[in-house]
């Protein structure tokens, strides 16, 4: 992904999407770890929204986010891939032209 893009900011979507950039998500690894998900070890928090819920990359490419603002809570499936889940953001963004 970040081969691609380095950073994302939408604060006037819906309650805002925001990829953090690597550096961050670097950071943010080493102070909390990975998210546990079962059957996603490890899984990775790459994004957030403006209400302080996470979105995690899985090993297996899902995107998974958090039911709270929290690192150590549920996760729920939020797109079967990374593909999936920026196509949903492009949707949002039409939606609102």
């Amino acid at each position: 992904m970040y081969w691609v893009i380095s950073e994302v900011s939408f604060p006037d979507l819906e309650n805002g999407c925001f990829v953090h950039p690597a550096s961050l998500v670097a950071d943010h690894f080493r102070e909390y770890g990975a998210v546990q998900i079962d059957g996603e070890e490890p899984a990775v928090v790459f994004a957030s929204d403006g209400g302080g819920h996470l979105f995690a990359l899985g090993d297996s490419g899902r995107v998974w986010k958090s039911t709270t603002a929290s690192w150590f809570d549920q996760f729920d499936l939020a797109a079967d891939s990374l593909q999936e889940f920026f196509e949903g953001i492009s949707r949002q963004i039409n939606s609102q032209l």
